[in-house]
């Protein structure tokens, strides 16, 4: 299906995940919403918000108007929130809320790329302190999420660095000029059609349960099209991924994790002013480190 070992006499290679609805069954973002209520970072009102939306994202009916409110909502929710504090909660609670959600399906193409020799990279809208946890769940090797401005240990509501749509595809050119990887011989895949840019930047492309741009699209380029559907925990699994330990958990939610929920939008404006204007790279042994926000603290 994926073909054969690498041949390391050759340029190195990678398979580019995104994460919400071709890794996991959900959007990571709006997942922990009940998790940060309880933690008292967001009323009752702001749950319910986040189920609507989350409903909307599952039913795949988020137009761009859509989306751009979602983003200046959650933008100004995560306003103010501890960023140690949303780290806690999301190495507390990623266990009970993405294991169960995680696909099978997923989890075996992760497995098949590692055996390959490729390495595995999450490439996610949604944030760096959501993401880079599920992505030591998942073993990956590298993550690229939103990422958020910080001040004084808080979120300001500004974003430094959106993952979305063609800034995917240049954050995989940036992290294959760096690692060596043949894009030509790389693999990705995601569910949206907003992801095409990335999709176009590897040699072997797959749409995953693709909403219907993406899937008009990928019959038209005569890529092939794979449905996941089986959401299992990974220590369920015959070949269970290997899963990290706690510290291990609580370490990677330190390099973020919290960002909730303004990883479903549209950055309507790339130039922003200086303090939220979009960061370069950089990138550490394991990952590359653009990240998210988090909703900021609803008094």
């Amino acid at each position: 299906m994926l073909g054969g070992v690498e041949n390391h006499s050759l340029p190195r290679t990678a398979a580019f995940f995104d994460l919400d609805k071709t890794v996991i069954a959900k959007s990571s973002t709006l997942t922990f919403s009940k998790s940060f209520y309880q933690g008292g970072l967001i009323n009752k009102r702001a749950v319910l918000r986040t189920a609507y939306a989350q409903f909307v994202f599952m039913a795949g009916g988020a137009d761009h108007e859509q989306m751009e409110r979602m983003r200046q909502y959650l933008s100004a929710l995560c306003q103010g929130w501890n960023v140690q504090q949303v780290r806690e909660i999301v190495a507390e609670t990623l266990h009970e809320l993405i294991d169960p959600i995680i696909y099978d399906e997923a989890a075996s193409l992760i497995e098949e790329h590692h055996a390959a020799g490729r390495d595995v990279v999450i490439v996610s809208t949604s944030g760096a302190e959501v993401v880079e946890p599920i992505g030591a769940l998942l073993g990956a090797d590298r993550v690229v999420a939103t990422r958020m401005v910080v001040e004084d240990g808080a979120f300001t509501g500004e974003v430094e660095y959106y993952a979305y749509g063609p800034t995917k595809a240049e954050a995989i050119r940036e992290l294959a000029a760096s690692e060596g990887y043949d894009l030509t011989r790389c693999y990705a895949y995601s569910d949206s059609v907003t992801d095409i840019p990335m999709l176009e930047s590897v040699g072997h492309p797959h749409a995953v349960n693709p909403d219907r741009g993406l899937r008009r699209e990928a019959v038209a380029r005569d890529w092939p099209v794979l449905s996941f559907s089986r959401p299992v925990r990974l220590k369920q699994r015959v070949r269970a991924l290997p899963m990290p330990s706690r510290p291990a958990l609580v370490a990677a939610a330190a390099f973020g994790a919290a960002a909730a929920t303004a990883g479903l939008v549209w950055l309507a404006n790339r130039r922003r002013t200086p303090a939220s204007a979009l960061s370069a790279f950089s990138v550490k042994s394991k990952e590359l480190r653009p990240g998210l926000p988090l909703p900021s603290r609803q008094e």
